[in-house]
């Protein structure tokens, strides 16, 4: 087993013991009207944008994300939410730099003694969901648990349709799909975003995400047989039929009829939340990786934290 194996398995405890912190953070996360920026690097910043969605859909305030290189200067935030699993990123640190004194800032970081600890005006760790894999997967997914827990979600609901999607069989068999295209909807375009990360960096596999209702304006073209796509969220109404004529598979938690119920067929508890779909995908992505004979806890250029030279 990989230890990005193990890590995904993990996530439903991780998740629990995420929302146990959100009590005692409170006070360091955003408030309701506060106008707030997300920011992170790769994942890190699709967790932002799946938190920014959920957040000023939830009508708590504006919330804008961004990937920390790309944080416009000029504009002022009550508070800048700072995402970073190692808080040794350069684009996270010259960040902190750049709006230390000036804006406040709440780190979410696995590790309290981080170079970005020392730049931030709170620290929120989470120490329980570090990892040994370069791949993020229990980490980012605890930090949104955290935030969600924040924003009243039931978090022991979500735990336990990750329960369900870290014991279930995989939905289809990852060696007969030649390509997969993830979508997504409002707050669900980061996890589709995050879910094709995690196929293209474990197996150096061909995967896009994309808005769903943004998939027939062109991307729809590459969908035919052996290929997959992978709705996590609402879809548009007529997809799925679309989508099958073209020979594709259609995976979706709240589709039914002929396409594959993801819910149902796991485990009869319909529809499965999201994230919980993720973690579907992350196992995919991780068998896709062993299948093809590559190691998924080291995947080929990359590293645990992006340190640029100075």
């Amino acid at each position: 087993m990989t230890y990005v194996d193990a890590e995904v398995a993990s996530q439903p405890e991780c998740w629990l013991r995420a929302a146990e912190l959100a009590p005692g953070a409170a006070a360091d996360l955003p408030r309701p009207a506060e106008r707030v920026a997300v920011v992170g690097c790769g994942t890190s910043w699709f967790m932002a944008m799946a938190y920014a969605g959920l957040r000023e859909g939830r009508g708590q305030g504006e919330t804008d994300a961004f990937q920390a290189s790309e944080f416009p200067a000029g504009r002022r935030y009550d508070r800048i939410l700072a995402i970073s699993r190692s808080g040794t990123t350069t684009e996270v640190i010259d960040l902190l730099r750049t709006v230390r004194g000036r804006t406040p800032v709440t780190l979410l970081v696995a590790d309290p003694a981080a170079p970005a600890a020392e730049l931030a005006t709170a620290t929120i760790a989470l120490e329980f969901a570090d990892e040994r894999s370069v791949l993020q997967t229990r980490f980012a997914t605890s930090v949104l648990a955290l935030l969600r827990a924040a924003l009243g979600d039931d978090v022991p609901a979500l735990a336990a349709d990750a329960e369900v999607a870290v014991r279930c069989p995989l939905p289809v068999d990852p060696a007969r799909i030649e390509q997969v295209t993830f979508l997504g909807a409002g707050w669900t375009v980061g996890l589709a975003q995050e879910a094709a990360l995690k196929c293209r960096e474990a197996a150096r596999f061909w995967a896009e995400a994309y808005p769903a209702m943004d998939y027939r304006h062109g991307p729809i073209a590459v969908a035919g047989p052996d290929r997959l796509v992978w709705a996590l969220g609402p879809v548009p109404a007529g997809l799925p039929d679309e989508v099958g004529a073209t020979g594709a598979t259609f995976l979706h938690s709240r589709t039914h009829g002929s396409h594959t119920v993801l819910g149902r067929w796991a485990a009869g508890r319909t529809p499965l939340d999201p994230m919980a779909d993720l973690v579907l995908a992350q196992r995919f992505a991780v068998a896709l990786a062993t299948g093809r004979g590559l190691d998924p806890d080291r995947p080929r250029h990359l590293a645990r934290s992006v340190v640029l030279p100075g």
